[in-house]
């Protein structure tokens, strides 16, 4: 389970050397991107322990030590931030990340921050009783760490808001004003991130979305949706007008590589709803769960799958990149 509070346990070098063994394994995650053809990478995420835990426990506002218990989108128990005071942002926390990335690739870079919407419902709230008020401050913090991340160089920043889905009814009452507070001043192209959920943690996904064309009316340029393992209805992606699509066409949930064949089928089904110029082909979602030879392996398919499109369209822009986690 990925955790929502600190686990320094989970490293298995010692402080003294953890920051060169993650800036190490920083650059493998990069020239594994590079030697798989993607146009588009990020840092492998290799320093945080899950997608959201990095960012949110550096907040103020925040007793990690004492952790609070919500019910996960698995209906279980887990333990969570617990909020005692006022959401601030101390300093820039993937700043430095950023900056490692784009001085070791000359490829576009993407850089992911936890949304919101999705850390305000991964927390427990002794503070505010209040949750809109409570995400909103999550959203000032995150939009300072995204004006300060396209600052430092950054092509694009993707808000990862997964809970969107899982809490459809509170993402409705609230959750685009929360997104569209933490894009504000943007200058650079953002996305956001919406799944069902790690296939390691979700075998059976859903063949629809509880939440995805309400983000047709938010500020965010790209919207990224799985259609790989959840076999998706991409006739769904024409309530998104106007905002680029970043394709999920890696199924995680399949120790098998894809042939690049398969991708490039999957990308089709995608043509008749979304110009070819508005499409990002990605994995459906983060990579973390599988074997390392098996992930690059679905890469190089994804790229592959990509080309072959891209050839049938005669040379039409088709991207290629890399989703984190």
């Amino acid at each position: 389970m990925p955790p929502r509070v600190r686990a320094s346990e989970l490293w298995r070098v010692g402080a003294e050397l953890l920051e060169q063994a993650q800036d190490d394994a920083t650059l493998l995650a990069i020239r594994d991107q590079e030697r798989a053809g993607l146009d588009i990478i990020t840092d492998g995420e290799i320093r945080r322990e899950s997608y959201s835990n990095r960012f949110a426990t550096t907040l103020d506002g925040v007793d990690i030590d004492n952790p609070g218990t919500t019910i996960n989108r698995r209906g279980e128990p887990i333990p969570v931030p617990r909020i005692v005071g006022k959401i601030r942002r101390r300093h820039p926390v993937e700043v430095r990340d950023l900056k490692f990335l784009r001085a070791n690739t000359d490829r576009l870079v993407k850089m992911t921050v936890p949304g919101p919407f999705t850390m305000a419902q991964q927390a427990q709230d002794d503070f505010y009783r209040d949750e809109e008020a409570l995400a909103l401050d999550y959203a000032a913090a995150v939009n300072e760490e995204l004006k300060d991340l396209f600052a430092a160089g950054a092509d694009i920043v993707q808000i990862d808001e997964p809970w969107m889905q899982a809490r459809p009814e509170k993402a409705r009452e609230y959750g685009l004003k929360v997104l569209d507070r933490a894009l504000e001043g943007a200058r650079g192209t953002t996305a956001v991130h919406i799944c069902f959920g790690y296939a390691q943690m979700v075998r059976e996904k859903p063949n629809g979305y509880s939440f995805l064309a309400e983000f047709s009316q938010s500020k965010a340029g790209q919207v990224s949706v799985e259609t790989a393992q959840p076999s998706l209805d991409t006739a769904v992606l024409e309530k998104l007008p106007g905002k680029d699509i970043i394709l999920g066409v890696i199924d995680l949930s399949d120790p098998n590589v894809e042939t690049p064949g398969a991708v490039a089928t999957r990308i089709r089904r995608a043509l008749p709803h979304v110009p070819a110029e508005r499409i990002v082909v990605a994995p459906d979602c983060g990579m973390k769960y599988l074997p390392r030879e098996t992930a690059f392996g679905k890469l190089q398919a994804m790229v592959e799958g990509a080309a072959i499109v891209r050839r049938e369209l005669e040379g039409r822009t088709i991207a290629a990149a890399a989703d984190a986690g």
